[in-house]
């Protein structure tokens, strides 16, 4: 597959939500089950997508926004995200179909885009 077929898979969640309010109102023994089995399933979508991941990324931390207004904290809702290779944007969103992200885990969502720019042979830095 040609790096044409790359695609930037981000989690969204609202941690205001309905669903983020019952994960936090678990308790630390019903969390913590909840998070085994979700880290299993996980493991086992990383598997059965290998070939179609480029690079895993992972969850995201707090956000600080630069604008010429300065730098300020802000909240959003961007949770995790992943880079995957598909032969179209309906196949890379197929992927995502029944995720743990929002099965298991109180995400609300995933939205797949393709990365645009130039397209090189260069590898990739490790992050």
């Amino acid at each position: 597959m040609s790096t044409n077929d790359t695609y930037l898979a981000v989690f969204l969640s609202n941690k205001t939500s309905p669903r983020w309010q019952a994960w936090y109102a678990m308790s630390e023994d019903e969390r913590r089950a909840k998070d085994e089995e979700g880290l299993a399933a996980l493991k086992a979508w990383d598997e059965k997508h290998r070939d179609s991941i480029v690079y895993a990324g992972g969850p995201l931390g707090n956000t600080k926004r630069t604008s010429e207004n300065g730098i300020a904290d802000v909240v959003n809702e961007l949770t995790v995200f992943v880079v995957v290779r598909a032969p179209s944007h309906e196949a890379a969103a197929k992927l995502f179909e029944g995720h743990p992200h929002f099965t298991i885990f109180p995400c609300d969502c995933v939205d797949v885009m393709p990365l645009l720019g130039p397209k090189t042979d260069k590898p990739t830095v490790e992050l």
